[in-house]
């Protein structure tokens, strides 16, 4: 029999469990309050129900896989060596072996899809299926894959899918519930009584940070050239206004050219080179207002090396000379962009007020993370290190060991990409600075998440005035509050439903 140790689950952990014995459930919680117990929790039941089942938990990334690993090693006495990690990073030839003789596999969604699609792994026997970061499961990731090869092929299925942010319409949670199988869902907001108590205070910090008028400069210079490119789409039949154009749209218009050339289309030609220069355009745009002086001279370098066609228009472009003259001698003159000088100053005051903080920087782009990490680690008592995506330039190895370093206090603050955003609980953090914003609910939410989950905590916004960073901040906040209130709708719905149900049931055993 399988036991839970050095843990006591709160009353709503047990509350929501038990919607999860019987049924498919979806379970949508706030972040930090403990998603990853009610997993636990079902595991158990399902091992005991089962005897000789097990229980697979697919989560996006190897640092969360390894979290979720310490958990089940840390609460349950099922012998630590068969509660086993499966990713990407173990030989093709020896995954096999560790899928059979394990108890609990914990894994990465696409190393599971890509064993399963080789015949190399089969989910018979496993009682229970756990999906973290549900909010992932849509369209073709690999948890969708998995989910439906293990309904297809499980001798006692059970779901389970755990997210903080599901989306902000109903139709995106619907295919989540649609591509897991779901059949219950349980929820829980930082409004239920239930909750409350475990909740810790956010302060919200929004700090409008004015662009200098060299960097305002630059911006006008590469406006000119994009609005130019922008004229273009006219004369090839694009009637949207230019105006409302954004990333997306371009995206969209270059893969309907790519098809177009299959047609032989002579105009796609045309049409492919300049949606292309309008997205590097756009790209140039973005770093000048959001990110940073080095970062937008790392990447004008780059389209220099480039032999693409549009690169070379581009780079070729009398405005776009301006600005890479600009911009050189700006560096070369020590200038920064406007919201660096602003977290250099918030985190002095920080560390001068309290030197054993812990914070948390966020950041786009690995460019913006170096130019963080070199002006940030001359600031006293500040010892800063970055964490990224493993996929250049660190391991997973060093991932892991800069958020055991960070958690040991080798290091108080973190500057890191999205792949700090999602799931982690790193320390405990004061203080989440969002050096640039995102368009997105869902990762405003996993930002934010990093914070006050074991303590108050406070988050900053650096928004530079009137730029994408302004637009892409007020975006995400409003998509959130639309997905708060399709939470809450959903939540009404479905306690309506089975107060009917209830209903109904009680008349029937009274007939009876």
């Amino acid at each position: 029999m399988v036991l839970l140790k050095n843990f006591t689950p709160r009353l709503y952990q047990s509350n929501i469990l038990k919607g999860c014995i019987d049924k498919n459930c979806l379970v949508i919680l706030p972040t930090g309050i403990g998603k990853t117990a009610i997993a636990l929790l079902l595991v158990i039941e399902r091992l005991n129900k089962f005897k000789n089942s097990k229980a697979l938990l697919c989560s996006p990334t190897k640092p969360l896989c390894q979290q979720h690993q310490e958990t089940f090693k840390a609460h349950t006495d099922i012998d630590k060596c068969l509660i086993s990690l499966y990713t990407g990073l173990t030989q093709a030839n020896k995954r096999a072996k560790i899928f059979s003789e394990n108890k609990i596999i914990i894994a990465t969604p696409q190393t599971i899809e890509s064993d399963l699609l080789n015949n190399r792994i089969n989910l018979n026997d496993f009682s229970v299926l756990i999906i973290d970061e549900a909010h992932r499961s849509r369209m073709k990731y690999a948890n969708t894959m998995v989910a439906k090869k293990y309904i297809e092929t499980a001798e006692n299925p059970r779901i389970l899918a755990l997210t903080a942010s599901p989306g902000n319409t109903k139709e995106k949670i619907n295919e989540i519930c649609s591509n897991l199988f779901i059949e219950e869902v349980e929820i829980r907001t930082d409004e239920d009584d239930d909750v409350k108590p475990y909740m810790q205070k956010k302060s919200i910090e929004f700090i409008n940070i004015e662009l200098e008028n060299e960097i305002k400069k630059i911006c006008d210079l590469l406006k000119i050239v994009y609005n130019d490119k922008l004229s273009y789409l006219k004369k090839i039949g694009f009637t949207k206004p230019t105006s409302l154009i954004n990333k997306k749209d371009l995206l969209l218009l270059q893969k309907q050219f790519q098809k177009e050339l299959s047609k032989r289309n002579p105009s796609a030609f045309f049409g492919i080179s300049l949606t292309a220069q309008l997205l590097k355009l756009s790209h140039l745009i973005e770093l000048t207002e959001t990110q940073g002086l080095k970062p937008l001279k790392n990447f004008l370098d780059k389209l220099k090396t480039e032999q693409t066609k549009a690169a070379k228009i581009i780079t070729n472009t009398k405005d776009i000379l301006e600005v890479y003259k600009i911009t050189q001698t700006l560096i070369e003159n020590k200038v920064l962009h406007p919201k660096l000088d602003k977290l250099k100053e918030i985190i002095k005051e920080q560390f001068l007020s309290n030197n054993s903080s812990k914070m948390i920087i966020f950041a786009n782009y690995r460019d913006t993370i170096e130019e963080l990490l070199e002006n940030i680690k001359e600031i006293e008592n500040c010892h800063p290190v970055k964490l990224i995506g493993h996929k250049k330039g660190i391991t997973q190895k060093q991932q892991l060991e800069t958020i055991k370093n960070f958690e040991s206090g080798l290091y108080n603050c973190i500057i890191t990409t999205s792949i700090g955003e999602e799931g982690l609980s790193i320390g405990t953090l004061d203080i989440a600075i969002f050096y640039d914003n995102v368009p997105s609910a869902i990762r405003k939410i996993q930002r934010e998440g990093r914070v006050a989950r074991t303590k108050p905590g406070k988050i900053i916004y650096l928004v530079a005035k009137n730029t994408r960073d302004s637009a892409y901040y007020w975006k995400s906040k409003r998509d959130e509050k639309t997905m708060k209130k399709t939470i809450a709708n959903i939540k009404t719905n479905f306690e309506k439903q089975q107060s009917l149900a209830n209903f109904t049931k009680n008349e029937s055993n009274n007939r009876l």
